[in-house]
């Protein structure tokens, strides 16, 4: 039976490891930080589209059942979609995104947005069943793994509007297309690796999630020196 105990302490499982990632980010941005308002707009827009996507899964589902490859590209596509347009049309095409970096963080806060509501349903399972150790290492599974995979896959298109932030309006969008390519593949391939349940490939696939984490970290230090070499259009 559903509590709001139960309730209480799954969104609280789910959302204090999501805001934790996200502090850890925006210090990457500290010396021209967001706007708090417009953060919190772009992480509850994350978790939003949480909702939209479930019952587009279980379309999915019903085409491809079995969990099958195609299922978790199609998956893939559809979560990185929406938290790309959570980040866009709340954040991203407003005229607080002034400067490469920004983009990269707000796709990074849709994506813990996301990552929050979605770690919250996970958990809320074996809470039901009073699996208390089992909730936290669901929990501590996800927030190791699949938030990261969340975080990697949109900032992966963060940075192509980030590096392309001086460019034309057809480079960036040619940019920003091949990136939400890559991360729908990223995506996909961490998904099929983890469902196997073949640890030695869970290990790996952890490994290179943490080797993306430490290029994207190289990857904002690039950023903060981008300057404007042309007129951006």
């Amino acid at each position: 039976m559903i509590t709001f105990n139960t309730i209480f302490y799954a969104f609280l499982g789910g959302v204090l490891p999501a805001i934790v990632w996200l502090l850890f980010w925006l210090k990457e941005d500290s010396q021209h930080p967001e706007s708090p308002f417009l953060i919190t707009k772009t992480f509850l827009a994350g978790m939003a589209v949480v909702i939209l996507v479930i019952p587009l899964q279980k379309i999915v589902d019903n085409y491809f059942p079995g969990m099958s490859q195609m299922a978790f590209l199609l998956w893939a596509i559809l979560e990185e979609g929406l938290k790309f347009a959570a980040a866009y049309f709340i954040a991203i095409r407003t005229r607080d995104d002034d400067e490469p970096i920004d983009s990269v963080i707000y796709m990074i806060t849709a994506a813990l947005g996301f990552s929050a509501l979605e770690n919250a349903l996970f958990i809320i399972n074996p809470l039901l069943q009073k699996e208390i150790a089992g909730a936290v290492s669901a929990g501590g599974f996800r927030f190791i793994g699949a938030s990261l995979i969340h975080i990697v896959s949109s900032a992966t298109i963060g940075l192509a509007f980030a590096l392309s932030f001086f460019k034309t309006t057809k480079i960036k969008a040619f940019w920003v297309s091949l990136s939400f390519v890559l991360a729908v593949i990223f995506h996909t391939a961490f998904n099929v690796f983890i469902y196997r349940q073949n640890v030695s490939e869970t290990f790996v696939t952890f490994g290179v999630v943490w080797f993306a984490v430490t290029l994207l970290l190289l990857f904002f230090e690039r950023i903060k020196a981008l300057r404007p070499n042309r007129i951006k259009i």
